[in-house]
């Protein structure tokens, strides 16, 4: 595995396969309260330009659970808020913490940070890739439905930076998988692209949400306006019309299809409430998943060092 975690396809199968079976092993571990502290003396620094309840969260509970401690570093309290050159910022924090997540904007910003850290920098979110919550997705899907051969994922919505790292597990992981956009919404071109020539299953941008979920065994859907979004609201909500997951597009699915949203929901836009709060959505164990996921993932890239 590489040193840093920046996108899915950063990792191979068998890296994944490696970090699922370890977030089960911890999962599994944590309900029967089995103590697990190898990062006794470790710290995490926290870098966020964004907002955030579950990453933050999930990644500190992570930490302290398995034994380390986090630092959480808001934009307004750093110097690379205050134009520190990233470069300077990276050769510093190597030498204070063992690991790093970052979330921001601009991918190009991990990027570099990676380039000139000599610690394991993970990607906590950026405009482009959301690696650490489509693997926790994808875990829990795998929970649900027990292996990736056969599956087919509906993404329906915005093809947003959740939707480039669906696309790029899909064609690691071999399951089907259909993203439903409005025009002009559709995922970035060139991971697509790249993603179809590596990929050995069935990956389709689409236009019609109702092709999409029909026969699918997992729906999934994200926020019409992500962070930084929110001055075009207005015009999302007209443009995104029909592209709400409700008890009409459930009903296409497969009767023992899964729903899935990463949160935070807007209830009443992409998912209605009666959907999110019905037997069929894992939406808060996929949640709880982040925890699992994130500690493996942490596990995983601390050993290399």
């Amino acid at each position: 595995m590489k040193k840093d975690l920046l996108k899915i396809s950063d990792l191979t199968k068998h890296d994944i396969d490696e970090i699922f079976e370890k977030a089960r092993i911890l999962k599994e571990n944590q309900k029967n309260g089995i103590p697990y502290k190898p990062f006794i003396g470790k710290t995490l620094g926290l870098i966020f330009e964004k907002a955030s309840t579950r990453t933050r969260v999930s990644f500190e509970a992570a930490m302290y659970q398995l034994g380390g401690n986090a630092i959480f570093i808001s934009s307004r309290d750093s110097q690379m808020g205050r134009g520190e050159p990233i470069k300077d910022t990276a050769r510093v924090l190597s030498r204070y913490l063992d690991a790093v997540v970052i979330r921001t904007f601009g991918h190009d910003i991990v990027d570099e940070f990676s380039k000139y850290s000599s610690i394991p920098v993970i990607n906590g979110l950026t405009d482009l890739h959301h690696p650490c919550q489509v693997l926790t997705d994808v875990f829990t899907m795998l929970e649900k439905k027990g292996n990736y051969k056969g599956i087919k994922a509906a993404w329906i919505g915005n093809g947003n930076n959740m939707a480039n790292s669906w696309i790029e597990a899909a064609s690691i992981l071999g399951f089907d998988l259909f993203l439903a956009c409005p025009k002009g919404y559709e995922p970035d071109k060139k991971i697509f692209e790249h993603a179809k020539k590596q990929a050995k299953s069935d990956i389709k941008v689409l236009n019609d949400p109702k092709e999409a979920a029909n026969n699918a065994d997992v729906l999934n859907t994200d926020v019409w306006a992500s962070m930084g979004q929110e001055q075009e609201r207005e015009k999302r909500v007209k443009d995104f019309k029909g592209y709400q997951i409700n008890k009409d597009i459930l009903k296409l699915a497969k009767k023992d299809a899964v729903v899935m949203h990463c949160l935070p929901a807007h209830r009443g836009e992409e998912i209605t409430d009666d959907v999110m709060e019905g037997s069929q959505s894992v939406i808060f164990e996929q949640a709880e998943n982040r925890l699992h996921v994130q500690k493996a993932i942490l596990e995983k890239l601390l050993q290399q060092i």
